[in-house]
């Protein structure tokens, strides 16, 4: 079966499922995925879609079968255009984490802003160049913040998004104020990994997807390196066999207003 029919054919039940349900940065190392005790409040099981936390949040609650896959950074016009087809061929729900500096994002703007409307594709901020912000100043931090806040919703049309990931994951409570004054109160790390911040090998990055895509976790990718691409058949077979489905932060936590529009799934299947 071609590449292209193949996605299709397993979208098809990855989609099944979801509806019938309800339907960082270029060298950030990829720290150690962050566990999510069982005492927190990441593990109380809630009824529905909450509202977006104002608070660090390292996994996604309950006990269901979701995954969500967040790439961040965007250096690769090509890898990026990749990851758009990857979702318009398969209904893959993604949530990206651009950096406005990257051209990336204009040049596929025009085939990104239908998925984000339909809110198959959720954006966060992860700052205008990827600076460590523990390193800067706090009017630095907010104009790198701000800058980019007004990128995603001049270019790629966010009308809000509160989800904030600090690059390289570092953050402390004066950015993480920072980020919720200019609206993104919820800071998203993570407790899954690719490892594909740097240059990796397919093999390498599949032993990373095996160990990672498991149930309710934020899965970390990055937008930058071509190996990924050639991946997303085995990455999508690895998600049906588990019996998992992908779902957009904003899936999880949609703001009041895109609650309003409907631009989420209405009964979240991970949260059952």
């Amino acid at each position: 079966m071609e590449r292209r029919g193949f996605l299709l054919a397993l979208a098809a039940g990855l989609a099944g499922a979801a509806v019938g349900r309800g339907a960082t940065g270029l060298t950030d190392g990829d720290p150690a995925p962050l566990a999510v005790s069982s005492g927190s409040t990441e593990a109380v099981a809630v009824p529905g879609p909450a509202l977006p936390p104002s608070r660090v949040v390292q996994g996604l609650p309950g006990n269901g079968s979701s995954l969500a896959l967040t790439i961040d950074d965007g250096t690769s016009t090509e890898v990026v255009a990749a990851y758009t087809a990857f979702a318009v061929d398969t209904g893959t729900r993604l949530t990206f984490f651009p950096n406005g500096c990257y051209r990336s994002w204009k040049d596929n703007a025009r085939t990104l802003r239908p998925l984000i409307e339909s809110g198959q594709v959720a954006l966060g901020n992860h700052t205008w160049s990827h600076a460590d912000l523990t390193t800067l100043s706090d009017r630095q931090v907010a104009e790198e913040i701000g800058r980019n806040r007004d990128f995603l919703r001049s270019v790629l049309g966010v009308r809000d998004s509160p989800f904030f990931r600090p690059p390289f994951g570092a953050r402390n409570e004066r950015i993480d104020r920072i980020a919720a004054d200019h609206g993104h109160p919820t800071v998203v790390m993570w407790n899954g990994t690719l490892g594909d911040s740097r240059v990796g090998t397919a093999a390498a990055l599949m032993t990373a997807a095996r160990e990672w895509f498991t149930a309710q976790r934020i899965v970390v990718g990055h937008a930058n390196h071509a190996t990924v691409t050639t991946l997303y058949g085995d990455l999508l077979a690895l998600i049906a066999e588990r019996g998992l489905h992908t779902v957009t932060l904003a899936d999880v936590w949609p703001t009041p207003a895109q609650r309003l529009r409907g631009a989420t799934v209405e009964s979240h299947a991970g949260l059952d």
